[in-house]
């Protein structure tokens, strides 16, 4: 990946994204419009609530502060012959796509809502603002202000990224690769000023070295626009090209880009060729993609001379492909016509592409080799052979030699292979858990190889990898200003025995000090979809949690992808619920061990991760002091019932089409954290985030989730907090994000008693 394809962005998945039935849901909600005399009622919960509230130690001001309650607007909503009513549908602004684009626009009734949620936050967690600010000063303290990339080299140059001292955002340079004068490309400090969100998704520059084309999003909806600006002079062109993904690829000829155009509903729908110099009106059509279900992207081969068009969904995908120099009027070839449930992934060396794919049933995936000129399914050839129980993650072909990237036994390594197939070796590594990334930089005839290095106690160390001598160059390793002892700390990879006899690995950090007795608190933090896996990686910010004496654990179940694609197929559709029992077995048997308990466990998840912990709440509330759910993919039922929606389509491959498959309704009825509040036993407190802005998970899904909770539940207290500036990510400025970040531990902290506790000091052993 190339450095200048920054930062917080996470491509097509939802990170979910949600709202109401699109069955007969119009003319209700037009029949429910909001009554303009209907006030926001500011009274306490409800009497039961109240009470627990003055009795809790928890949170007391919470007891004291005005939580609004939503008003119910109530929604009858059938469904395959059975009927919900959702009260808080108004929630979602019928004008949501423009306030995706803008959300000023949003309707006052709902802003004045959601800032009297904000309110209320603010007021019953007053007494947290010293500690989060000693928390954002702790992580800060953590950065190393005015770091930068190792540059990477290409032909003359080497493009690099760096901070300033204070500065939120990254500047891009380049300087000769023999040294020089450094050159500003881009300076993202410079650029946001003025503006109340800001997000780099690209600054990428042209073949020929002589300009740049950027993408920036400025309200945190992802819809990015490019710019084109001349490195030597500094010269910005006047076309805009709007409404992009963010990913713009250059041709051979340094005078035009590809790019994919997002549709009105968010979807990445078209590819376009934009030649510099003219109206993006006249941009060429490359190709367009007319499934919904599928979402597009853009890329172009490690060696620079062809370009993949990629039309995909989490279980299928489809290549094209043309010539990196080919007219601009040019057609994609396709590669080899879709297959539902095959996955492939085209990349270039010599007169073969090389194709990472699942197809033969090779479920952890193999790479077949196909020529150039006929590279159809029917010219496939195993290169390297499936191997059962070896995920085949990436791979990267040089000029002589193939990288891949796979997982085995739940851990990442990195094969170096000829591509005779004869001659192969992996990179080893001794910790019990850590994460490697490949980084392919720009280079293709080279026999240097990055990658980086780390662990949940070793920071992120950047290694140059003599493919041909197996000599490795440490080049950098991240600085950590305020101090940092990895001896301190006892990094431990364990398996956890699920219901039906899985094992299902967990990443542990704590202090070497820390009791393994239940005396300690416990943070547990997990994902489980998409086949995503939450690497064990070095993160400052956890260490604020880690060195008060908690104990901080990952838990890699199914859904994820962390022991191969088949714990992804086991953890999804039919089989969806072993995510969610999983999760609760991981915190169970933590517990068990000695690893926090009941009354001091806080579990964490965000976006698909926010419905894990609000699905596995409602199954075991009382195994958790307290949940936090960033941007939480909650209102499961009826948002993948809106096909209008920009996720949804693409993703009933994922959670199943209630619309049209009354088995999938019946499945997510029976886990949708929305449509699954208990009144029969107490909830522990709970924070819940969203983003105005978001497309993935859409504001209105916390605001209902939260609302509904206070209505059905009893326990809590339930919090939202609302960013009004910003979407799915959150801030992209880097130190307002360790604010967003200090808002999450000091409420885990709070819950585990530690408020008034600093990082302890310890002795070595």
């Amino acid at each position: 990946m190339h450095f200048a394809r920054a930062m917080t962005r996470t491509r097509s998945y939802r990170s979910p994204l949600m709202a109401l039935s699109s069955l007969g849901l119009a003319a209700a909600l037009a029949a429910c419009d909001p009554d303009p005399n209907d006030a926001f009622d500011t009274t306490p919960f409800s009497e039961a609530v109240e009470d627990m509230h003055r009795a809790d130690p928890i949170f007391p001001l919470a007891a004291d502060a005005m939580a609004p309650v939503a008003p119910k607007r109530p929604v009858e909503i059938e469904q395959h012959g059975r009927m919900r009513v959702d009260n808080y549908g108004w929630l979602r602004d019928d004008n949501w796509q423009e306030v995706l684009r803008d959300p000023s626009v949003l309707g006052a009734d709902i802003r004045t809502y959601l800032e009297q949620e904000n309110a209320f936050y603010a007021q019953a967690t007053a007494d947290l603002a010293p500690l989060r600010k000693r928390l954002f000063d702790e992580m800060r303290g953590r950065i190393k202000e005015d770091d930068s990339s190792v540059p990477a080299p290409d032909g003359p140059f080497a493009y690099a990224m760096r901070f300033r001292e204070g500065g939120e955002y990254p500047v891009f340079v380049r300087t000769p690769r023999d040294g020089g004068e450094e050159t500003v490309l881009f300076d993202g400090d410079l650029e946001s000023e003025g503006e109340d969100f800001f997000n780099i998704a690209a600054v990428e520059h042209s073949p020929d070295h002589t300009v740049i084309a950027y993408a920036v999003d400025k309200t945190g909806s992802e819809y990015f626009d490019i710019r084109v600006r001349y490195i030597g002079t500094g010269d910005q062109l006047g076309e805009i090209v709007t409404s992009t993904d963010g990913d713009p690829v250059w041709a051979a000829d340094s005078q035009s880009f590809f790019y994919t155009e997002r549709d009105d509903n968010q979807r990445p729908k078209r590819i376009k060729r934009h030649v510099l110099g003219t109206d993006p009106v006249e941009d060429i059509l490359v190709y367009e993609e007319a499934d919904d279900s599928y979402f597009l992207s853009v890329e172009k081969s490690h060696s620079g001379d062809y370009i993949f068009i990629i039309s995909s969904k989490v279980t299928t995908s489809e290549a094209r492909f043309l010539a990196a120099n080919a007219p601009a009027d040019a057609a994609p070839i396709l590669m080899a016509p879709r297959v539902e449930g095959e996955l492939y992934y085209p990349e270039h060396h010599g007169e073969h592409f090389y194709i990472r794919t699942n197809a033969a049933e090779a479920v952890d995936f193999k790479i077949v080799r196909a020529p150039i000129a006929s590279a159809g399914r029917e010219n496939w050839q195993d290169w390297l052979a499936h191997r059962p129980g070896t995920y085949l993650l990436d791979l990267v072909p040089f000029a002589g030699r193939m990288a891949r990237l796979e997982r085995k036994n739940a851990l990442p390594r990195i094969v170096v292979s000829d591509y005779e197939g004869s001659g192969y070796y992996d990179i080893g590594f001794p910790e019990e858990a850590y994460a490697l990334d490949l980084d392919a930089g720009y280079e293709f005839d080279t026999e240097t190889l990055r990658f980086t290095y780390q662990s949940p106690s070793t920071p992120r160390q950047t290694f140059d990898y003599d493919m041909t001598t197996r000599e490795r160059t440490l080049r950098k390793t991240q600085e950590v200003p305020s101090g940092h002892d990895p001896d301190l700390y006892a990094v431990e990879r364990i398996a956890v025995t699920a219901d039906d006899g899985a094992e299902i690995p967990v990443t542990i950090l704590r202090l070497e000090s820390t009791p393994v007795d239940g005396s300690a608190p416990l943070l547990l933090y997990g994902y489980g979809s998409y086949g995503i896996t939450i690497p064990a990686r070095f993160d400052t910010s956890s260490l604020s949690i880690v060195d008060r004496g908690a104990v901080y654990a990952i838990a890699h179940i199914r859904g994820g992808a962390a022991k191969g694609r088949q714990w992804y197929l086991d953890g999804k559709l039919k089989k969806k619920m072993n995510t969610f029992t999983d999760f609760a077995r991981v915190a169970e048997d933590l517990q068990a061990r000695g690893y926090g308990r009941p009354g001091e466990t806080v579990i964490y998840g965000g976006s698909a991760g926010g419905m894990l912990v609000g699905a596995t709440v409602n199954l075991r509330p009382e195994l958790f002091a307290g949940v936090i759910a960033a941007v939480p993919f909650v209102d499961v039922l009826n948002t993948m019932s809106d096909a209008e929606l920009p996720l949804t389509p693409p993703e009933w491959v994922e959670w199943g089409d209630p619309i049209r498959d009354a088995q999938a309704y019946e499945r997510i009825a029976g886990y949708s954290p929305y449509d699954n509040i208990r009144n029969d036993v107490p909830y522990p407190p709970l924070l819940a985030t969203g983003g105005l802005a978001d497309y993935r998970v859409t504001y209105w899904e916390p605001a209902k989730w939260v609302a509904r909770l206070r209505e059905v539940a009893h326990g809590g207290p339930f919090f939202l907090k609302m960013n009004m500036d910003a979407g799915h990510a959150g801030s992209a400025a880097r130190f307002e994000r360790l604010e967003e970040r200090a808002h999450d531990y000091a409420f885990a902290l709070k819950i585990f008693g530690l408020a008034e506790r600093g990082p302890v000091r310890h002795l070595r052993r």
